[in-house]
């Protein structure tokens, strides 16, 4: 039996506003009960700054959540105890592994109820975390929003998060879109499936003009500085002073360290649904593509997309609200239109507009990695040399600040394990290590896995034109000749990336960093 289409509102997602909340987020509980919680967020800033934030929430009665009403309310929940503790582990002069029961306690119940890790996601710091300007006005424009919770109180941070809330918001009607696609491919109508890919390579041109935008009002430094520490979680997080990761105190001695990813754009629902809906296929970061005919995808039932295979993929569906998990999984069930249009690749619109939108989102995937390059390798180039930068300008005596902006390490690729005893690792000669890659705040090696991403986004072209231009293959790779390949400048074989400049060449994977990422 060929399983149904997924309705929207079966997985609390809005045609209108997309994986953003149906109504919009509450800027305060209304129940008095939970003032304690708001009132430590709306001064984050100053008890960070007066460094009084850890002993006024040891110091905070443990609220019980079975005051909560609504999923309005549980939302705002999350994002109140998802910056308290982020603000708690990361707010001192060193990171502080235990997180203590008047946040422990309701913050697993809270993130429980959403099937969520105790970590703050993407959803607590954009999906949930905004507020328009103007309510009569839309959503998807970055001119009529504003955050609700900031660790800095910077413009820089509000900008950061508030891009991703306008391109979720953008990208909201693609998903009826998609869906009604898929289903006019069931019906083998071609002109609407053409139609569908049309408007979606308009909105994915859009959302990559969108993403441009974050160079406006948030500037680097402050971003790598300031704001970045703030969002890491508890994994891979040794050189910054958590070896073990975090540890939620409930009161029961039962509780073990927990290792999760910090806030990530691999968490953003509507990235994986164009991989999904468009049949793109990801593999673990550094393995080479299979080799098959281009008559169409591996499939595991009729229509269907094939299962990815990349395991950060799949683990970064475990940091989305359960609902809209389970939504993707039901899209890959039923996700027929590359399958489609490999079938009809003799009707040229409809092979030109999946090739579209391919190269659209490809594009996205290449703007992000220059806004990579700008926000974390560039400005950590800039910062070597210089001592560990605080959270404060002004350069503390002793204890020095553990500081994951400029912490590094030697560490393996997500899916390879560590090994201390690397045989390509330097010395001690300050030279670089083969193994030091940059890690995403999602915790994954950041410039092989974004590169990989890109490309592999381009693989499913129809058309032989599409799948030279979207190829990034080196010449004779695959038989052909890969001219006006979308390769960045000083591309390797190998995955690395140099940039040559007036400072010299440069590699993009000598030092550890990390941004929320696609």
């Amino acid at each position: 039996m060929i399983p149904t289409i997924p309705n929207l509102d079966d997985y609390a997602i809005s045609p209108q506003y997309g994986f953003l909340p149906m109504e919009l987020p509450l800027e305060v509980l209304p129940d008095p009960y939970y003032n304690p919680w708001e009132g430590i967020v709306a001064n984050l800033q100053a008890l960070l700054l007066s460094k009084r934030l850890r002993g006024l929430i040891r110091a905070t009665p443990v609220l019980s959540t079975s005051r909560l009403q609504c999923p309005a309310e549980w939302r705002r929940a999350y994002v109140l105890l998802s910056f308290m503790a982020h603000a708690y582990v990361w707010g001192g002069d060193r990171p502080e592994e235990r997180v203590p029961p008047p946040i422990s306690i309701p913050y697993l119940k809270v993130c429980r109820y959403f099937e969520l890790p105790p970590v703050a996601t993407y959803s607590a710091v954009c999906l949930w975390n905004f507020k328009p300007i103007f309510r009569d006005e839309p959503i998807d424009s970055l001119d009529n929003l504003s955050t609700l919770a900031t660790y800095t109180g910077s413009l820089d941070e509000s900008w950061f998060y508030l891009v991703s809330v306008a391109i979720e918001a953008r990208g909201a009607p693609t998903l009826p879109l998609m869906l009604n696609a898929i289903a006019a491919a069931r019906n083998n109508d071609s002109r609407t499936v053409t139609e569908c890919l049309q408007s979606l390579a308009e909105r994915l041109d859009e959302l990559g003009s969108l993403l441009q935008r974050m160079y406006e009002n948030c500037d680097p430094h402050v971003f790598y500085h300031r704001i970045r520490p703030f969002l890491a979680g508890g994994k891979n997080m040794a050189e910054a002073g958590l070896p073990n990761g975090v540890l939620f105190d409930d009161g029961t001695d039962q509780q073990q360290y927990r290792q999760h990813g910090g806030g990530s754009n691999a968490q953003s629902s509507l990235i994986q649904f164009y991989d999904i809906v468009l049949g793109i296929e990801h593999r673990p970061t550094g393995e080479k593509p299979r080799q098959q005919s281009h008559s169409g995808p591996e499939s595991t039932g009729e229509g269907q997309a094939p299962p990815s295979r990349h395991n950060f993929i799949h683990e970064m569906r475990t940091y989305m609200p359960g609902p809209h998990r389970r939504f993707l999984e039901h899209v890959s069930n039923v996700a027929n239109v590359r399958v489609f249009v490999e079938s009809h690749r003799g009707n040229g619109d409809l092979t030109i507009a999946y090739d579209a939108c391919l190269a659209m989102l490809r594009a996205l995937r290449d703007k992000h990695i220059q806004l990579v390059s700008r926000y974390i390798i560039v400005t950590s180039r800039e910062s070597r040399g210089s001592s560990t930068r605080s959270l404060s300008p002004r350069a503390a005596p002793q204890p020095v600040r553990q500081n994951i902006a400029s912490a590094t390490s030697s560490l393996s690729t997500p899916d390879s394990k560590s090994n201390g005893n690397n045989p390509n690792s330097t010395g001690g000669n300050g030279t670089r290590s083969d193994s030091k890659k940059l890690r995403g705040t999602g915790g994954t090696a950041l410039i092989p896995f974004l590169k990989q991403s890109r490309d592999e986004t381009g693989e499913p072209a129809i058309d032989a034109w599409a799948r030279r231009i979207l190829s990034n293959a080196p010449s004779g790779h695959d038989g052909g000749q890969s001219f006006a390949a979308l390769g960045k400048t000083g591309e390797q074989k190998d995955g690395t990336v140099e940039i040559v400049g007036l400072a010299g060449t440069w590699a993009m994977d000598d030092s550890e960093g990390g941004i929320c990422h696609w």
